[in-house]
């Protein structure tokens, strides 16, 4: 990739605050570096919003949601679908952007805006179809109205894993719904959500609906506001540990909230099952994003059978992969966010090692520039190890035998995660059977990917509350109301 290119890609985006449909510096010019994590060098500097920042694009959300929650539902629509429209051509400006601040290869960030695109595209159609009802009271004397609203003013918080979709997922259906909204992006990957607020804004999303505040103090700018009142909707996705801390805060105001948080995901092959099948969906499983997902499939259970040859397949496969700087021709794994992350993975790494696991491939760190792990594979993992309990957020894929299906399933929900399982087998009645019994919220049979937009995504117990797309997930963005009428 030519460097001129990069660069003019970077200096074609944003890097204001977007407070009320104008551009605009922070409080006292303060700013904050972004970091290509490829090589540790500054991408440039975006405005670091302070608290009266955060304030002000609070009072804007709130002066523009009447007016936005009386336009036509068709009106909205056709501004998700023209958003959806504009990310579709500019697919590859987009995408060269992602991978510099982010750092997955160029492959994945193209699949990456095609899947926040198609948020605009699914919500874009669900707009005009927020339904309400009447019908006669069951003793027939009067009669029920019930309609849906918007719920209002919705402060949005998103990681840095999946810049562009994380973000989609969540505006769509506030826009669909009728909602205007403050987001605030992770500070490592501002620059997608600040170009996303610009394309919006060209499709004609009036002034004050989306407000984007970049900042490096996240509690100290959004904690106000969830604590004003004002906001009557929190949705973030990110850490367990920091949702709890989130929740707490907007119990005070009551807030409607939407919750989409850590995973620990299980990936059970059984004897049965299809190898090939199996190993390329947790390749998908374990690998999309470089294993920066919280869908990853962190803990692989593998019957005791095709333990070997299962382990062998997946060590080829994953030693195979090219590590490098996404926007690299060939690169397969581009490096992690920072280098906090790496050195979690290589910690993880040491201590199952540590406690008798074997390295098949990978796990140890090589010198240069840039955050990278290479992809590894561990094989005997114990029951003790800290990956069985603690996400790994990186290329590091865990195997552990088992020999019943009983055995199985209790490893699997022996988490407080409940996200996202995976799990091969070509046993119709068994598949049900462990779906039925697997303690989380989605499940992929014979296949590693579960994302998709016209899906319900989210999880139980501590991964989260709510849900994101699918026909539910504007839902979570209305508010229903009931008339009873004396006839």
């Amino acid at each position: 990739m030519d460097q001129q290119q990069e660069q003019a890609v970077v200096d074609a985006c944003p890097t204001e605050l977007f407070i009320g449909g104008k551009w605009r510096a922070g409080e006292g010019g303060k700013t904050l570096a972004v970091e290509d994590p490829a090589t540790g060098t500054t991408l440039c500097q975006v405005a670091d919003a302070s608290p009266a920042d955060g304030m002000a694009a609070l009072d804007a959300a709130v002066a523009a949601q009447a007016d936005w929650a009386a336009t036509a539902p068709r009106e909205r629509g056709e501004i998700l679908r023209r958003t959806y429209e504009l990310m579709t051509e500019r697919v590859d400006e987009l995408a060269l952007l992602m991978t510099l601040e982010m750092g997955k290869p160029l492959a994945e960030s193209k699949g990456e805006i095609a899947y926040a695109a198609e948020f605009f595209r699914w919500f874009a159609e669900e707009a005009v179809r927020i339904e309400g009802s009447y019908q006669v009271a069951p003793n027939g004397k009067g009669r029920f109205l019930v309609m849906r609203q918007p719920v209002g003013p919705c402060l949005l918080i998103t990681p840095w894993n999946f810049p562009a979709a994380m973000g989609a997922r969540k505006i769509g259906p506030a826009v669909a719904a009728g909602c205007t909204m403050v987001i605030k992006p992770a500070s490592q990957t501002p620059l997608s959500m600040l170009k996303l607020a610009e394309l919006m804004t060209e499709a004609g999303l009036p002034a004050g609906v989306l407000n984007v505040v970049t900042t490096s103090d996240s509690g100290g700018v959004m904690e106000p506001l969830i604590r004003d009142g004002r906001a009557r909707k929190l949705s973030f996705t990110g850490s367990t540990q920091v949702g709890i801390k989130l929740i707490e805060q907007a119990a005070e105001q009551v807030l409607k909230t939407s919750m989409e948080l850590g995973g620990n995901a299980p990936l059970l092959v059984f004897a049965d099952a299809d190898l090939d099948q199996a190993v390329e969906g947790t390749m998908l499983a374990k690998m999309r994003n470089g294993g920066e997902a919280c869908t990853s499939a962190n803990r692989i259970y593998v019957q005791t059978p095709v333990l070997e040859e299962f382990s062998r397949r997946l060590s080829e496969r994953m030693g195979a992969l090219t590590v490098g700087r996404g926007t690299e021709d060939g690169v397969d794994v581009g490096p992690l966010i920072d280098a906090t992350q790496r050195d979690k993975v290589k910690d993880l790494v040491d201590d199952a090692v540590g406690r008798g696991a074997r390295v098949l491939t990978g796990g140890t760190v090589a010198g240069g520039n840039g955050y990278f792990f290479p992809p590894t594979v561990l094989a005997d993992v114990p029951r003790d190890a800290r990956l069985q309990k603690e996400e790994i957020f990186g290329p590091v894929a865990p195997i552990t035998a088992f020999d019943t299906e009983d055995e199985a399933v209790a490893m699997a929900n022996d988490t407080e995660y409940g996200l996202v399982s995976y799990l091969f087998t070509n046993d119709l009645t068994r598949a049900l059977r462990i779906s039925e019994r697997l303690e989380t919220g989605m499940i992929g049979l014979n296949q590693g990917i579960v994302s998709n937009p016209a899906a319900p995504f989210g999880g139980v117990k501590q991964s989260g509350l709510g849900r994101e797309g699918g026909t539910v997930g504007i839902d979570e963005y209305l508010e229903t109301k009931y008339i009873a009428i004396n006839i």
